[in-house]
């Protein structure tokens, strides 16, 4: 299917958590495309980079270099004078950067082209690159976690296999979290048995197609009649399972509905369509058939599994997602035998397949997702396809920079979504200046890429193997870096297909954004090398590019700092002036 994502609300449940005041009542999300931006909506785009810029000229010439030349000729006056610019320009910076990332992503929005589902389904029926879901996971909420393993598995891709990396100590568990950790170590175990009907199901089918129809050159209208009742039968098994589903909060209606339904509706549209065909007499061919029986079994053959390293003394215990990330990375493609010793069990590497207790199997693909994310069906299906088109070989990673859930029942919770969406704005606008970053909530990273990156030292007489960096606590930011200077690119694909939830409460919210203030000063450094790299190379960075990205970096810890400078210090009064407002008022 080629065409815009609409969303359709199916019911309206009463929900467990009382709703404040102000809060937004819409729980649709916003559609899977955007809006192809307006002509003049992109000139006033433009013409609000000029004003900002406009109007802090003015404030410079008019106020501050007046100041200096007819003010109080004095050390204090010229030090205020020279600390305000200095608070101002940087507040402007970052709204000009905003500005300008938004006018980037409006031209990324106007020459998007969505690929059509039967271009999917005819590459992917030939070539078949695995991919690896990673979901680290410390102390989450089982269904929190299950909705995210349900979300991964129910991708419409030919091979993928949905890993969830258990950070919990699972040798000190508090007698009040034992039955939610062992609730979370059945979680793929539950799944698998919840797919393995349908699974069986289109798999007996396309078997039995196979030995019936293969030789035939054209196809009886039974069997298009046959494909559409499986297309139905499907519909019909998501949308019981999304009667079943637990609703209590805005998260557990977007995940019955645009999870469970959406798929359910769009399998529903495929098999009218089909009988529509029948109808009209039309002709399949024997390969869009198989396409389509492949889609069904796609859609319900993931593997699912549930990793604890903390359970191996070889492996890193450093409590933190990155060396839970890259402690099953590095085990990936490698077979091993769990080896008692005093201290605990050791992972030794083997190559003897029937003496090896685990087989940790390799990918061309990994897909990092946060514990409480959801993805939309295609996610990886068209991340994937983009990635193995040849103009794309040097990208590294790819992602749909996440969304926020709708109807959120707290105004904290709805205000800290509503800077998510316009994060999401301006990171489709930075890959337009080729100056992306990874948002670790998810992400589909090649391989071959993290293997370029990769740091090893030994600890303790084992070897530790870096790919994700674990020095600051934005390591999704610092490996953005690492990736940069081994060559590779990062790219935002312009499209909603991911979600993920967003702090609710203040106190989740100062630790999230003191954290990311914090990581990017700690990693500037590395920006100073991927400048100097480049210029070595021939391929500096442009001044857009270094502006966007120390704008990234660094504009939460000087926007704050600045704003306590403007309350906290009695500035002269000459200082003021509505230029200021001014060039505030386009952003």
């Amino acid at each position: 299917m080629n065409h815009k994502t609409t969303h359709k609300k199916t019911f309206s449940p009463q929900l467990s958590r009382k709703r404040q005041l102000g809060t937004e009542r819409q729980a649709l999300p916003l559609s899977n495309l955007h809006d192809q931006p307006p002509g003049h909506v992109v000139v006033f785009s433009r013409l609000a980079i000029v004003l900002t810029i406009l109007f802090w000229a003015m404030y410079v010439t008019s106020v501050v270099i007046r100041q200096l030349i007819d003010g109080p000729q004095s050390y204090q006056f010229t030090v205020e004078v020279f600390g305000y610019l200095v608070v101002v320009t940087f507040l402007t910076l970052s709204a000009l950067v905003y500005l300008i990332a938004r006018q980037g992503a409006f031209q990324r929005f106007s020459k998007h082209i969505r690929v059509p589902r039967a271009v999917l389904d005819k590459y992917f029926s030939v070539h078949q690159p695995s991919i690896t879901v990673l979901i680290p996971s410390y102390s989450e909420e089982t269904q929190v976690i299950r909705k995210t393993m349900l979300s991964a598995a129910l991708q419409e891709y030919p091979d993928i296999r949905v890993v969830l990396l258990l950070d919990d100590n699972p040798f000190e568990v508090r007698a009040e979290n034992l039955a939610r950790l062992e609730a979370t170590r059945a979680l793929s175990s539950e799944i698998e048995a919840l797919l393995s009907k349908p699974h069986e199901r289109f798999s007996k089918a396309l078997a039995h197609f196979k030995d019936s129809n293969l030789k035939n050159e054209t196809l009886t209208r039974e069997v298009i009649l046959k494909i559409a009742a499986h297309y139905m039968w499907a519909a019909k098994w998501l949308n019981r399972v999304a009667e079943k589903e637990v609703i209590e909060d805005h998260v557990d209606i977007f995940f019955a509905d645009q999870v469970l339904r959406e798929l359910a509706r769009d399998l529903s549209f495929v098999g009218e369509a089909l009988v529509a065909s029948h109808e009209e007499g039309a002709q399949l061919s024997v390969d869009r058939i198989l396409q389509l029986y492949c889609r069904l079994i796609w859609i319900f053959s993931a593997k699912l599994e549930v990793f604890e390293r903390r359970r191996y003394i070889s492996l890193s215990h450093e409590l933190n997602k990155a060396m839970n990330l890259n402690s099953y990375i590095g085990l990936m493609g490698g077979m091993y035998r769990q080896d008692q010793t005093p201290d605990g069990i050791v992972l030794l590497p083997t190559t003897d397949r029937e003496s090896a207790d685990m087989i940790i199997h390799d990918s061309e693909f990994t897909l990092t997702l946060d514990a409480d994310s959801i993805l939309l069906r295609e996610y990886c299906l068209r991340l994937v396809y983009f990635l193995q088109q040849p103009d794309n070989a040097d990208i590294a990673v790819a992602q749909t920079p996440y969304s926020s859930f709708r109807g959120a029942p707290t105004r904290l919770e709805r205000l800290s979504g509503a800077t998510t969406d316009i994060q999401h704005i301006i990171h489709q606008g930075m890959s337009h200046y080729d100056a992306t970053f990874w948002v670790g909530a998810n992400a589909v990273i090649r391989k071959r890429a993290l293997e370029d990156i990769v740091e090893k030292e030994w600890v303790g007489g084992f070897e530790i193997k870096r790919y994700v960096q674990d020095r600051t606590v934005i390591e999704d930011t610092e490996s953005s870096i690492d990736l940069a200077l081994h060559g590779w690119r990062l790219v935002n694909y312009p499209e909603r297909l991911s979600y993920s939830a967003t702090p609710p409460d203040f106190g989740s919210l100062v630790i999230q954004r003191r954290r990311w203030a914090n990581g990017g000063l700690l990693i500037l450094p590395k920006l100073w090398a991927l400048i100097r790299e480049r210029k070595n190379k021939g391929r500096p960075i442009s001044k857009l590019e270094f502006m966007i990205r120390i704008n990234y970096m660094a504009s939460i810890a000087w926007s704050n700092l600045g704003l306590v400078f403007l309350l906290a210090y009695p500035y002269d009064g000459r200082l003021l002036s509505p230029l200021v407002l001014l060039a505030a008022m386009p952003y």
